[in-house]
């Protein structure tokens, strides 16, 4: 249990999209903060995976999380991405960062490796497609499979009302 909600508490301690794309401020700072606690090595190693691995990379890229404390969080982490609450997180990222809402010229990339996802600056709707309608597909649990189905439905909604008032139908 004390892995889990490490990995769930310092997941996003230092993200990489905050930190220049830089994939090792995160897990140093979590290194950091744990040995200042006195956390043991191995339970430090443990979280310092969870980190390293739990981010979604792109589409052509494999899941290399190990163990079941980090499949846990990696689903939690995936859930809070998709469904109505992911869907508000999304455009105000996007929002943030200065891309587009939506460029209907513009077509989704689905990545192969994660640099080029990492460096991709399309739109707020190609994200749906680049990622979030990607990961009910990638649960690992079945408890999180339930969810997503429920949010991934939703998220499908939200697009075809998107779609529709964006063309002046609704």
């Amino acid at each position: 249990m004390f892995i889990s909600e490490m990995g769930a508490l310092l997941h996003d301690i230092a993200d990489f999209k905050f930190h220049d794309g830089d994939e090792t401020v995160g897990p140093r700072v979590a290194r950091e903060y744990m040995e200042g606690l006195g956390v043991a090595e191995r339970d430090i190693a443990a979280v310092v995976h969870i980190i390293e691995h739990i981010s979604y990379k792109g589409a052509g890229v494999a899941n290399k999380m190990e163990s079941i404390e980090g499949l846990v969080v990696q689903d939690a982490d995936r859930l809070d991405a998709i469904g109505a609450i992911g869907v508000a997180r999304t455009f105000a990222y996007g929002g943030s960062v200065g891309n587009p809402m939506h460029d209907p010229e513009q077509e989704p990339v689905l990545h192969k490796d994660f640099e080029s996802y990492k460096n991709s600056r399309g739109s707020t709707i190609n994200h749906f497609y680049e990622k979030l309608l990607l990961l009910k597909e990638r649960m690992n649990t079945d408890a999180a499979k339930v969810i997503a189905e429920d949010r991934h439905a939703f998220m499908e909604d939200f697009l075809m009302r998107f779609y529709a008032e964006w063309d002046g139908k609704k």
